[in-house]
């Protein structure tokens, strides 16, 4: 309720400058601290409304184009922020950005974990475990792609700060640390420990070219899965393409990043971090 009452005033100057300004370019963002806002009550709040974007795009580190795209959206009309309002009033741990930059809070975790039992989906071991939320639409999404002749397999799931601390010790004694941190996340940095997250099988490059691999691409999105790590954006993300690592964040989230984000996970969840920060900053530790 708290999201939708610091919102309204700003849903009225969304209104006012759909109807009066142009969005703000991207190269043109820069933190509202650094605005002076001299004007008359509706200039004011046509002020505050291009300023708040700009803010918000500016710590969102979005690049111009987007930025401009989203603005543009933005400025249409109170759809965007109703649409991030309904993402925000849910489970804050579905948008939680989780990065390298963005760590979970220290000694996290999930109080609803269920084990996965296979279902219409394999498991390549047993003790796999995911959030309830997740572990169902995982089901649902098997079960669909099953009707349709493809088996999805689960590779791994939900994993503990102290496992992934294993996991990521392995790599860089394996890899050397600069190719391990392009593949694994330092414990605390992992999707992984969310609960949230799957590495379908085989989790290797091949599985891009799988009929799992190539189904999950084009409908995981109708389930509430994101691909976390699109190939060509290892800049933005910090990790090489993984064509088999998909986070759960939910249908509202999924279409708000398809819809606003070119469908990049990183961006929209950089863009909400940002906004939470921005206007509620002691909400961001959860």
């Amino acid at each position: 309720m708290r999201n939708i009452l610091f919102f309204l005033p700003l849903l009225g100057c969304i209104f006012i400058l759909s109807c009066s300004r142009p969005a703000p370019a991207g190269d043109e963002l820069r933190p509202m601290a650094q605005q002076t806002v001299t004007a008359e009550p509706q200039g004011e709040r046509e002020a505050f409304i291009d300023d708040y974007w700009r803010w918000s795009f500016g710590d969102a580190g979005l690049p111009d184009e987007l930025a401009r795209k989203v603005a543009e959206s933005a400025a249409q009309g109170p759809d965007f922020v109703m649409e991030l309002l309904e993402i925000l009033e849910g489970d804050p741990y579905l948008y939680i950005l989780v990065d390298k930059q963005h760590g979970l809070p220290e000694g996290y975790e999930p109080e609803d974990l269920v084990d996965l039992s296979g279902g219409s989906y394999q498991v390549s071991r047993e003790g796999l475990k995911l959030r309830r939320a997740a572990a169902a639409a995982l089901e649902e999404m098997a079960l669909a792609a099953r009707t349709e002749g493809v088996t999805l397999a689960a590779g791994s799931a939900y994993r503990s700060a102290a496992y992934q601390a294993e996991v990521y010790a392995r790599e860089v004694s394996n890899y050397g640390q600069e190719a391990a941190d392009r593949e694994s996340a330092r414990p605390g940095y992992s999707q992984h420990q969310t609960g949230l997250a799957v590495d379908f099988a085989p989790i290797d490059d091949a599985f891009a070219d799988t009929a799992a691999g190539r189904w999950l691409l084009k409908n995981a999105g109708s389930f509430g899965w994101s691909l976390s790590f699109p190939n060509g954006y290892e800049a933005v993300t910090g990790y090489r393409w993984e064509s088999w690592h998909y986070r759960y964040v939910g249908n509202s989230l999924v279409r708000f990043i398809d819809t606003y984000f070119d469908g990049v996970q990183q961006y929209g969840l950089q863009f909400i971090n940002a906004w939470i920060e921005s206007s509620e900053p002691k909400r961001a530790g959860l």
